[in-house]
C-alpha cells in the first residue's frame, strides 16, 4: 500500500506564502501545456462541504508520484481575505531517506477569456518526512467566484507544470523530466445524497500487537464498497515516536472502481475515561487504488500509552472512522 500522507500542516491550513497587496498572477502563454489539468465542476458544492483542501488522484512525472491540493478558503495569518491556494504534494514511498528532491513547477488556473493559465512559478525541496509544498494563493475567493473568466458554468480548471527535477544524494542526479500527454482529471462534488458510514474497530490486545508492523481492523461497508483501518502501533518509518493511522480501500473493491470516489474522513482513537478523543479529519480526496490516506504522526506514543488518558486502559484501544462520501473523479 502507498501511503498519502496527511501533514499537520495541511490540516492547520497556515499560509507560508503571502499574497500581494493587490493580488496578481503571471500569463503563461498559449503555448503552456500543464502535466496535470484538474477540472473541479461544482465549485459552489466543494465550497458548501466546508472542507479545507481537495487534493487530487494521483498523477505520474519521471518516476515520481504527483498530486494537487486546492485550498479554496486559504486565510493568511492575520488576514481575512480568503484566497484560492494550491500546493503540489507527492507521495512518500517514492522518496529515499537522505536524499533530498528539489522541484521547479508552475501552478495555475485557467482564464477562458484569455484562454490560457495563469499563476505563478514556485520550488520546494521534497524529502522523506516532507511530502508537502508550502501553499501558494493565487487570487482571492471573491474575485474568482465573480469571475467569468476562471469559473465558467461552477467550474473552475486549475493546473501544475513540473519544469525541473534534481535530486540531492551521494550520487547528485539531475532528473530528466519526460513531458508526455497532459493527464486530466475532472472532481465531481455532490449537492445531497452524501453516503455516510462509520465503523468501531475494539482492540482489545493492543500492547500485545505486533508493534513494528502493520495492523488491519476487520472490513467494512460504506457507499457498497469495503474499507478497513490500517495501524502502525509504533509508527511507520515516515513517523517521529506517534502511532500511524489510516483509512484503506479494500483490495477487491480497488480492481471494480468505474468511477474513483470523492471521500471525507475522520479518524479517532476514542477516550475511555475523559470522553476527550483523539480526533483528525482530512479535507476532500480521490480514491487512488492501492493507496492508504491518513496520518504518520496520529498521536504520540508516550501520551497515548499514559494511563491518565484514557486512551489505552488496560489492553483496550478504540479506534473509530467516520466516513462521508461526497463525490467522484474520472479521467479524461
Amino acid at each position: 500500500i502507498a501511503f498519502v500522507q496527511i501533514s499537520a500542516r495541511a490540516l492547520l491550513g497556515k499560509a507560508h506564502v503571502a499574497p500581494d497587496a493587490e493580488w496578481r498572477m503571471q500569463d503563461f502563454g498559449k503555448t503552456h501545456v500543464p502535466d496535470l489539468e484538474w477540472r473541479i465542476h461544482d465549485f459552489s458544492s466543494l465550497l458548501e462541504t466546508g472542507a479545507k483542501s481537495a487534493t487530487s488522484a494521483i498523477f505520474h512525472c519521471s518516476g515520481y508520484n504527483w498530486l494537487l491540493q486546492v485550498i479554496p478558503m486559504h486565510k493568511e495569518t492575520g488576514s481575512e481575505t480568503p484566497y484560492v491556494a494550491l500546493r503540489l504534494m507527492t507521495t512518500q514511498e517514492r522518496m529515499v531517506p537522505g536524499h533530498t528532491v528539489h522541484v521547479v513547477f508552475e501552478l495555475s488556473v485557467y482564464n477562458h477569456t484569455k484562454g490560457m493559465y495563469c499563476g505563478c512559478k514556485a520550488s520546494y525541496n521534497f524529502h522523506f518526512k516532507n511530502s508537502y509544498s508550502k501553499e501558494h494563493c493565487l487570487i482571492p475567493l471573491q474575485e474568482l467566484l465573480k469571475s467569468s473568466a476562471f469559473l465558467v458554468d461552477d467550474s473552475c480548471v486549475f493546473g501544475v507544470d513540473i519544469l525541473k527535477i534534481d535530486v540531492s544524494s551521494p550520487e547528485k542526479k539531475a532528473v530528466v523530466v519526460q513531458k508526455k500527454a497532459t493527464t486530466v482529471q475532472n472532481l465531481f462534488v455532490q449537492k445531497k445524497g452524501f453516503v455516510k458510514g462509520k465503523y468501531t474497530w475494539n482492540i482489545n490486545n493492543f500492547l500485545e500487537l505486533d508493534m513494528d508492523n502493520f495492523v488491519r481492523s476487520p472490513t467494512f461497508e460504506v457507499g457498497v464498497h469495503k474499507w478497513y483501518v490500517g495501524m502502525y502501533p509504533h509508527g511507520n518509518k515516515y513517523s517521529t515516536d506517534c502511532i500511524s493511522l489510516y483509512l484503506c480501500l479494500g483490495a477487491s473493491d480497488e480492481l471494480r472502481l468505474e468511477s474513483k470516489k470523492v471521500f471525507v474522513m475522520t479518524l479517532s482513537i476514542l477516550d475511555q475515561k475523559n470522553g476527550k478523543h483523539l480526533t483528525a479529519t482530512s479535507g476532500l480526496w480521490v480514491c487512488n487504488n492501492g493507496c492508504g490516506w491518513g496520518w504518520a504522526d496520529f498521536f504520540g506514543l508516550k501520551k497515548l500509552k499514559d494511563p491518565s488518558g484514557g486512551y489505552v486502559v488496560g489492553s483496550s484501544c478504540i479506534v473509530k472512522a467516520d466516513l462521508t462520501i461526497i463525490g467522484s473523479s474520472n479521467d479524461g
